[in-house]
């Protein structure tokens, strides 16, 4: 677990907790503020400075999930902090909300007990996530963290004896993002294509995953011009990974494409100065696909997974692609390259092309931080999801909803398909017409369409969400690894 938080499901109530914050539930609705039936004051009655129904009128309550007052209250061992954190109707997502707002107020305290509120498996699970990924960290400050700053040593949710499943399952999708945090967080001066490359040999080690690199040169033997293309410029040159989950007797085959782009200058076409400095987060794709890799095994997968993690550094010197050069795919298509800062697609369609060929899946998806048009249109909060099968797409709608991490389905306006044509190639990297408008989400989905044939495929595009520029909920500043649990979620209800 790489959370300084440990969560563990205790018996008794909150009376015989020794914690040094001490957490109520309060139910929202309709009628205001409620206590929950069989948890009420925890056993607290004599320490309480008053009635339940008179705190939450003094502090303006409303159950509201993630709304918190505390205040001192004196036991046998001295002053300890009494909370009182809405919880909403008990809802999956509001007790991940919960969860959160607890972990944050939680700072510098040792230990956490919250009396459970009594909702089932799918809050238990929700709950953890919120604790946890609200306590995720990345620093490379030296010296030791000051106490008021450092996450909660243990929480214990009290009265959740029989939920302790639920709970290790949402460990495990808070850790999966946290890795996928980690990577995406890391500078790009230590982060190049060779060192994700090393990383994913080490967790497909520690996962019992199959795991494969090509190096430039084979890169170059099998075939894969396009990723080859974008990595050139670079002095850290390019690899593709591939990396399979196998679980006995599987009922279907997923491949997980994830852009992987270590640094994106824009190459030639270069970016201004305020877009680059957020371009270590540009391969978040490939870290989510590495991530949900990871945690097969223990989510309980029954699907066969590959996951294909192409690599390239987009970089500018005299080797860099030239606007207006053609590249050939893996596939044998040729792409007129007219901007240099449309990259991803151009690695992705190398991996699309290749797992089509060469693997035999059922499904296909892809993830990436790919364009800002999607968050034009959509924002920080929402991912972009493109689909060619309409089951896909819900099942990753529905995953999405119940991971807090929304998707909007947007429309492979056939119309458009003119505007990925080259007059000198068989596509082009960018829109060619201009009657269309500035359609750039849609465009790069079409392109990419060209080489999954007629494999069911869903594109995700986090450019919008992948990224957070505040700590907010369960966000810290910094890569955000959105879309892990959802393919999480998604993979395991196969």
């Amino acid at each position: 677990m790489p959370f300084a938080t440990q969560i563990h499901p205790v018996a008794g109530t909150l009376a015989d907790s020794t914690a040094d914050l001490l957490v109520l539930p309060v139910l929202g609705g309709d009628d205001g503020p409620t206590e929950v039936d069989g948890v009420a004051d925890g056993g607290l009655t004599q320490v309480l400075p008053a009635a339940l129904r008179d705190l939450f009128t003094h502090y303006s309550l409303t159950g509201k999930a993630g709304e918190l007052a505390q205040f001192p209250v004196a036991r046998d061992r001295g002053l300890v902090r009494l909370a009182l954190l809405g919880v909403g109707s008990g809802s999956p997502d509001d007790l991940r909300k919960a969860g959160a707002a607890l972990s944050r107020s939680a700072r510098g305290s040792e230990t956490v007990a919250l009396a459970w509120p009594g909702t089932g498996e799918a809050a238990a699970v929700a709950f953890a996530e919120g604790v946890l990924l609200a306590s995720y960290t990345f620093t490379l400050k030296t010296g030791e963290t000051p106490r008021a700053k450092r996450p909660a040593a243990t929480v214990e949710v009290v009265g959740a004896a029989d939920l302790a499943d639920a709970l290790a399952r949402g460990g495990e999708l808070a850790s999966a993002t946290a890795l996928a945090r980690d990577l995406i967080n890391t500078p790009s001066l230590t982060k190049d294509p060779e060192w994700m490359a090393q990383r994913a040999r080490e967790v497909a080690a520690e996962s019992g995953l199959d795991v494969r690199v090509w190096d430039e040169d084979e890169l170059a033997e099998a075939g894969f011009g396009a990723i080859l293309a974008v990595g050139q410029g670079s002095a850290r040159p390019p690899r593709l990974v591939q990396l399979d989950y196998t679980p006995e007797n599987p009922t279907a085959h997923v491949v997980l494409v994830g852009k992987g782009i270590t640094f994106d200058t824009g190459g030639l076409s270069l970016k201004p100065n305020d877009n680059m400095k957020l371009m270590k987060t540009d391969m978040s794709g490939s870290a989510i696909v590495l991530a949900v890799l990871s945690a097969l095994r223990a989510v309980g997968a029954g699907v066969r997974v590959t996951g294909l993690l192409p690599l390239a550094e987009n970089a500018f010197s005299g080797d860099a692609t030239r606007v207006g050069d053609v590249l050939t795919t893996y596939s044998g298509r040729t792409v007129e390259v007219l901007n240099t800062d449309a990259e991803g697609r151009l690695v992705l369609a190398d991996a699309l092309g290749y797992a089509v060929a060469e693997l035999g899946p059922d499904v296909i998806v892809d993830v990436a931080t790919l364009t800002g048009a999607a968050k034009v249109a959509l924002g920080t909060g929402i991912g972009a999801l493109y689909s060619t099968d309409d089951t896909v797409a819900a099942e990753i709608e529905r995953a999405g909803t119940d991971s807090a991490e929304p998707l909007w389905r947007m429309p492979l306006t056939e119309d458009y398909v003119e505007t990925t044509r080259s007059r000198v190639a068989d596509l082009a990297n960018i829109g060619t017409r201009k009657e269309f408008g500035p359609a750039g989400a849609t465009d790069a989905a079409l392109f990419l369409r060209e080489f999954v044939g007629d494999v069911p495929w869903a594109h995700l595009d986090i450019a919008g969400p992948g990224r957070s520029m505040k700590e907010d909920g369960l966000l810290s500043k910094g890569g955000t690894a959105f879309s892990t649990r959802t393919l999480l979620r998604w993979v395991g209800r196969l």
